[in-house]
């Protein structure tokens, strides 16, 4: 029986901005450019930090939830990354401690050494107390040790190191520079395919973190990290579409004849304004036998050829008078949708869909009408955390994270729900349908339910319509 190792860290926090993307971006970056064969994870369902995390690395970024992934997924992916890397990198989400499940739940899981990057800006000798708590705070908790962020100097470095209680675990500071902080917007990070000097915003993060002690640790230094996978970790092999193509999922992957979505062809709205993409949900689309193509709302006047359209969450708001603009494009969707093909629109795909989106300065914006209703963007975030949407052919799970509201005149055919509850009639996320379109607020992660997966692929009531073409 398989028992991959590798080298492998969490990098979590004492809260949310102290510094954690960065610091996993600017040590995959520093690995992945001396040669060696980096993997990262995120923990949580974020969509963002793994641009930059699939930069810095040049691999493939997957996210690792207890909850929505399972725990039979997260251990699959870790395994099949064991095999091929060098070093793994996972970073958490929040405080150490923060949600249910949290990041400790995840490094006591899997058995991950937690490297705590504290922003010691405003501190001094009690970054050690700091640090002994986070170390501490739950018994056994695997521990790598700890890095001050955003140090004001030297001296002020000495201070620090001195208040940590084990040398050992004093793996350097990072001086402050504004040069190394990655560019924010209202979701969070900017992605990093928009931003001009992305690598070399990279590279400087990576040349100051190797002056530290973390930064000098080389591939041998790095196995007093190594995680050797328990008995029949790598064995307890999910679902084929579970498992990130090209790990191991071509030879455990179900024949085609078994493949419910085999000779669909799956249109995937992907550009600036469409983004929120899970590779995990690309995988799981082609494991069950689809097709995808791309395109992009933004620049292209008519869809692809396809069976059914998915148009993933982003950022409409940002690019309304494009959208509005389209019209050529508005015209292809209608023909799609009235031909009855499906549709599956995500958070800010489905605002795109709506007749109007209102800005949080109150601009308004004609979107492409196929729904009726105003989107309303906010400053105050209007949604946040795990949600599951039962669906007649299974439980889909997944999340919700949005700034707007909609006012529609269609009713819900269902909502979501928190974890392991049921729904409520106002409560939760609406799923709306009209036609042949299907549209929340939810995020969906695909393969944790595939079934249900093809149920959202398919013209509601009936099965997959394969090579239907335009």
């Amino acid at each position: 029986m398989s028992r991959p190792s590798c080298p492998a860290i969490l990098v979590a926090a004492p809260a949310s901005g102290q510094g954690k993307t960065t610091v996993v971006s600017a040590l995959a970056r520093l690995h992945a450019r001396q040669g060696g064969k980096v993997r990262v994870f995120k923990c949580g369902p974020d969509f963002l930090d793994p641009y930059w995390h699939a930069l810095a690395s040049g691999a493939p970024v997957y996210q690792l939830d207890l909850w929505i992934n399972g725990e039979a997924d997260c251990r699959a992916r870790l395994a099949a990354a064991a095999q091929q890397a060098d070093l793994i990198i996972v970073e958490g989400v929040m405080g150490l401690f923060d949600g249910d499940p949290s990041a400790a739940d995840l490094a006591q899981r899997f058995g991950l050494p937690v490297l705590a990057v504290i922003d010691a800006g405003s501190m001094a000798g009690t970054f050690g107390a700091l640090a002994f708590g986070l170390q501490n705070y739950r018994p056994n908790l695997p521990w790598a040790g700890v890095l001050a962020n955003r140090v004001a100097s030297e001296r002020h470095a000495l201070m620090l190191k001195s208040s940590v209680r084990d040398p050992e675990q004093w793996l350097g500071a990072v001086m402050r520079n504004t040069a190394l902080q990655l560019p924010e917007r209202h979701l969070g990070l900017t992605v990093a395919s928009e931003v001009g000097d992305a690598l070399a915003r990279l590279d400087a993060a990576a040349d100051a973190l190797q002056a530290t002690p973390l930064g000098q640790m080389t591939l041998s230094d790095l196995q007093r990290w190594r995680v050797e996978f328990k008995e029949g970790e790598a064995d307890t092999r999910p679902h084929p579409s579970l498992l990130p193509a090209g790990e191991g999922a071509k030879s455990e992957a179900a024949p085609v004849a078994a493949k419910p979505l085999s000779g669909q062809t799956i249109a995937v709205a992907r550009d600036a304004a469409f983004c929120f993409i899970y590779a995990a949900n690309l995988d799981c689309l082609r494991e069950l036998g689809a097709e995808l193509v791309f395109f992009s709302p933004l620049a292209d006047a008519e869809l692809p050829a396809c069976d059914a359209l998915w148009i993933p969450g982003g950022y409409p708001e940002l690019h309304a008078r494009t959208i509005a603009s389209n019209t050529a494009l508005r015209g292809s969707l209608a023909a799609h949708i009235a031909a009855g093909k499906p549709v599956w629109a995500e958070c800010g795909g489905m605002m795109a869909l709506f007749d109007t989106l209102i800005t949080s300065d109150g601009q308004q914006y004609a979107q492409w009408g196929l729904l009726p209703g105003t989107v309303t963007m906010h400053k105050r975030l209007a949604a946040l955390g795990p949600q599951q949407l039962k669906l007649p052919s299974g439980t889909l799970r997944g999340h919700t994270f949005h700034y707007s509201t909609t006012e529609t005149a269609l009713l819900p055919v269902a909502r979501t729900a928190r974890p392991d509850t049921d729904p409520l009639p106002d409560v939760g996320e609406a799923l709306w349908q009209s036609g042949s379109v299907r549209a929340s607020y939810f995020h969906a992660w695909f393969a944790s339910c595939p079934d249900a997966t093809v149920e959202l692929f398919s013209p509601p009531g009936g099965a997959p319509t394969a090579g239907v073409g335009r």
